[in-house]
């Protein structure tokens, strides 16, 4: 359990009898609110032959239709709310880069819920109140810099609200303000750490001990070089959107061995990603998740295409969730091996030279698919450098994973990013007539 009983809220002392019950009485309500008050969730119980009072056990949740983002898409832009229009205190949104994007809305209690879940998360990270937060996640529609901004105040601490961008002064940042803490994506962790490299600062003698990471998978590869070239402790925060933003499950600092989800709030589910079964505890699937205690948007059975498993509560009484190994629609079936973007971080990571900052591109010649792999170079690596890494990355893929891929590797920060990210997957294979 945590250091001390004194530094858990309420919801954290749950036993898990007293858990259950909650969870249920919460369900039972959330269910009838979709009902009532959203058209589309109505139709679809009513497809499904179910009502709210159907359910009866947590068990029963099975029962109940899936979401997923087409669905929202397609309620575009406020047909998922279940509350008046003037109950809207904010809208965010994702990107919509695939297609429509998806509106999300929160009212004053959603807001204040979404503050208290990210404030207990940066807390189980580590955290107090009174530390100095660098917030470099984006600022905006993207549900991470506000989101982790708001849970940082209300945890007690001073934010430095830098978002994401000009690097070499978010460097210069971190030294004059002096943050305990970092809150950014993994792989932007990366560039910043290169940036202070780059500018002759060892990063490991500034004043940060706690990085919080996440809004992408990432691996314990990762983790490692983060930890020992920075000298904190880098853990893993969830969240999407959908469901409310970062701050759905954190990993806690003591143990670092996965995300407990804050099931008081938002029940998880882990389901064959093919047929939709609901699997037993440490099967990995793919993640679902129910809203307990929104109240703008509720979300019913939302598949999140994130694949891992649920485990026993460790630190917390809360079940854990693995830490995202990929996606379900990130899956790339290559002549017919499937390969995930973390099997090419692992690489990566492990190869001198290179960065693990890539991006995969699939091409078609004929009626073969190919994979181009275009990783940046680490600063300073030599041309030589460069090739034997092409050669080193190509190699271990064919043993490793079993396919022949070609191998780029780019300049030092040439590959696009977004709100600190890079988009993995570029499919330029032609579309289907």
């Amino acid at each position: 359990m945590a250091e001390a009983t004194g530094l858990l809220d309420a919801g954290e002392r749950l036993g898990a009898r007293e858990l259950r019950a909650l969870q249920l009485e919460r369900l039972r309500a959330s269910l009838r609110h979709a009902y009532t008050n959203v058209p589309f969730y109505r139709e679809a119980f009513d497809r499904a032959g179910v009502r709210p009072d159907d359910c009866r056990g947590l068990g029963d949740l099975a029962r109940f239709p899936f979401t997923t983002k087409a669905d929202l898409r397609a309620q575009y832009p406020y047909g998922m709310f279940a509350v008046e229009r003037t109950r809207i205190r904010r809208l965010h949104a994702s990107s919509g880069t695939t297609g429509r994007p998806t509106v999300v809305g929160y009212t004053e209690n959603d807001l204040s819920l979404w503050s208290d879940m990210v404030a207990r998360s940066i807390r189980a990270a580590g955290g107090r109140p009174g530390d100095t937060v660098h917030v470099a996640y984006g600022y905006g529609l993207f549900t991470g810099g506000l989101g982790a901004h708001y849970g940082a105040e209300r945890l007690g601490c001073t934010v430095v609200p830098a978002s994401g961008g000009m690097t070499a002064r978010q460097v210069q940042l971190v030294q004059d303000l002096r943050p305990r803490i970092i809150m950014v994506t993994p792989s932007y962790m990366l560039t910043l750490l290169d940036e202070f490299e780059r500018q002759g600062v060892d990063p490991r003698g500034t004043s940060l001990r706690v990085g919080i990471f996440g809004a992408e998978p990432w691996t314990e590869g990762m983790r490692r070089e983060i930890e020992e070239r920075c000298g904190i402790d880098a853990v893993d925060i969830y969240g999407l959107s959908e469901v409310i933003g970062p701050g759905v499950a954190q990993e806690c600092v003591e143990t670092k061995d996965g995300l407990h989800v804050w099931e008081d709030h938002f029940l998880p589910e882990v389901v064959d990603p093919v047929t939709g079964e609901v699997l037993p505890d440490g099967e990995r699937g793919e993640l679902v998740f129910t809203s307990l205690t929104k109240e703008a948007m509720p979300v019913v059975r939302y598949r999140t295409r994130d694949l891992t498993r649920l485990l026993p509560g460790t630190a917390r009484t809360f079940r854990r969730m693995e830490r995202v190994t990929g996606r379900s629609d990130d899956m790339v079936i290559l002549r017919g091996v499937n390969l995930f973007p973390t099997q090419i971080e692992e690489i990566l990571l492990r190869t001198p030279g290179v960065a693990p900052h890539f991006q995969l591109r699939l091409t078609r010649a004929g009626r073969l698919d190919a994979l181009t792999v275009r990783a940046e170079a680490r600063p300073g690596a030599s041309a030589e450098t460069r090739d034997e890494a092409a050669r080193s990355v190509a190699a271990a893929v064919k043993d490793g994973i079993g396919v022949s891929v070609a191998v780029e590797i780019v300049e030092p920060e040439s590959l696009e990013r977004s709100v600190g990210k890079i988009r993995r997957i570029v499919d330029l294979r032609p579309r289907p007539a």
